[in-house]
């Protein structure tokens, strides 16, 4: 499995690539320090599965460049390694584009496991710490005073499932998916799913493994 690194420290792709070299020695990382290099990796290896990509390139404006690559390459995940983790940006990166959103505290461990989690269809959102640490959501989803089916539409919205797919998945109609959503978003106390998912992780639940 390919993986692309866009980042212009190196120490990040060294401390990665020599965890990986012993416990993901099928993954092979590529390294990008620029938006220019970023696009002729991806031209050289199309096949990369995942990418992790620094908000703070230079000559790069905050979001812009995911945006960018997301409209370019949609079915390629982009999980965003920052050192910035203040909720206006994290849920800026999610509605451009974002499959994830990692802090770079977080050590090469624990940058795999997300990885890891989004490969199996996961949005990792750990800003601060590693995002295998954090608890589980129960099935039942009870903690958060969701019923059982409220908690099957929770877990393929933070997929990023629309409802169509939600409907196709759980055997349900439109109206009931929708009906659904907006009582999970009213618990929550949010307006977007993308806020749902950071006020998820702000709860200490991990929704890579919902």
């Amino acid at each position: 499995m390919k993986l692309l690194v866009v980042d212009d420290h190196p120490l990040i792709l060294e401390a990665l690539a020599r965890y990986i070299e012993v416990v993901e020695p099928l993954w092979t990382p590529y390294a990008a320090a620029t938006r220019d290099e970023a696009r002729r990796v991806l031209a050289a290896h199309p096949d990369c599965a995942v990418a992790l990509l620094d908000l703070a390139l230079p000559g790069t404006r905050g979001l812009a460049f995911l945006a960018e690559l997301h409209r370019e390459r949609p079915a390629l995940p982009i999980v965003v390694l920052s050192a910035t983790h203040d909720r206006a940006t994290i849920d800026g990166a999610l509605a451009a584009g974002a499959r994830g959103y990692l802090s770079k505290r977080a050590d090469a461990a624990g940058i795999c496991a997300a990885v890891r989690a989004v490969l199996r269809g996961g949005r990792p959102v750990a800003p601060a710490s590693d995002p295998r640490s954090a608890p589980r959501l129960p099935p039942q989803g009870m903690d958060l005073g969701f019923t059982q089916r409220q908690s099957d539409v929770l877990r393929l919205l933070v997929q990023g499932k629309p409802n169509k797919l939600i409907c196709r998945d759980l055997a349900l109609s439109e109206g009931t998916v929708k009906v659904h959503v907006s009582a999970i978003l009213r618990a929550l106390n949010v307006h977007t799913r993308a806020q749902a998912i950071v006020e998820l992780n702000r709860r200490g639940v991990d929704t890579a493994t919902l």
